[in-house]
């Protein structure tokens, strides 16, 4: 596969605590990514960040329940990109709290496996 032409990036910003089939929203995501046949996905955890609501949610050792902000990259062709997330807009509809999602042109600068 040219992964280095017509090539987006997909960011979707959730939660730590969002949770889909029993399951972390951002695990989900990044398993169906996989099952799609994406070229690549990373999950980044935040320290600290606010979406809609204004709310900073931050990572201090006195909280119970650790609710961060996590980012869910995935990479591919465009029109693929395009296709994963209306498969998985439905389901990301269905969760209670905000959601953000991006798509951006890139430019890919390097796409290698490593050693099997």
């Amino acid at each position: 596969m040219d992964i280095t032409k017509n090539i987006s990036l997909l960011r979707i910003f959730v939660s730590s605590t969002d949770i889909i089939d029993h399951q972390p929203l951002y695990e989900y995501i990044t398993i169906k990514a996989r099952k799609e046949g994406m070229a690549g996905s990373t999950v980044l955890r935040g320290v600290m960040g606010f979406g809609a609501s204004s709310k900073i949610h931050s990572s201090k050792f006195w909280e119970l329940t650790e609710k961060l902000p996590m980012v869910i990259e995935i990479i591919d062709e465009t029109d693929k990109v395009k296709v994963f997330f209306e498969a998985i807009k439905p389901m990301l509809n269905k969760i209670p709290k905000g959601i953000l999602a991006t798509i951006e042109k890139i430019d890919v600068l390097m796409y290698k496996s490593g050693n099997k």
